[in-house]
């Protein structure tokens, strides 16, 4: 009796089983590469918006009468850490450019004071947002180079055939809505 067929389905098999276990074990890691880096953008998108009240306090001293401008970036910060912008890209994306505008007529009303441009307290807040502005920026770039990542392993063939099946869907990218918006960020020099 001839045993070359049945080695030969069981090396094809063998070879199947690997492929599957090494395709959804490499899924499974790039999708918690993602999470782990959206993980990284809520913890600064927080820390922004923890700065945000100490910031317009000290700008109140200065500008009393600027109500709505504060009332403006208050409400813009509520979005950026609403429960939806934490947990969906575009959602945060869009509370990003909210924010963005309301901190540019914050830094707007700044330049009106030179008292306040020299306060110690505010040159200090401005260069925690400035620093926080940077690591929210890092975190993104790491969190849209995963989901590139995992969003080309999703479609590639034959992968493509069953990791939808398995569970895996495409993640979003964490995109401004108004890209015109941010084209230039929060001046905090002066």
């Amino acid at each position: 009796m001839d045993l070359l067929p049945v080695w030969i389905i069981l090396g094809v098999i063998a070879v199947l089983g690997i492929y599957l276990w090494s395709t959804y074990n490499g899924l499974v890691t790039l999708n918690e590469r993602v999470n782990e880096a959206w993980s990284d953008i809520t913890v600064q998108l927080k820390r922004r918006a923890d700065l945000i009240p100490n910031l317009i306090e000290t700008v109140k001293g200065y500008a009393t009468h600027e109500k709505e401008v504060f009332e403006n970036v208050t409400r813009a910060r509520a979005a950026t850490i609403s429960p939806e912008a934490l947990s969906h890209p575009a959602a945060a994306a869009q509370a990003e450019a909210g924010l963005a505008s309301a901190l540019k007529s914050v830094f707007a009303v700044a330049e009106a004071y030179p008292q306040l441009q020299a306060n110690q307290n505010f040159l200090s807040l401005q260069g925690e947002l400035t620093d926080t502005e940077d690591k929210i920026m890092a975190a993104r770039r790491f969190y849209n180079g995963g989901v590139r990542e995992l969003n080309i392993k999703i479609k590639q063939f034959p992968a493509t055939l069953f990791v939808r099946s398995l569970g895996f869907k495409e993640r979003e990218f964490f995109e401004v809505a108004d890209a015109a918006s941010i084209q230039e960020p929060p001046k905090v020099q002066f």
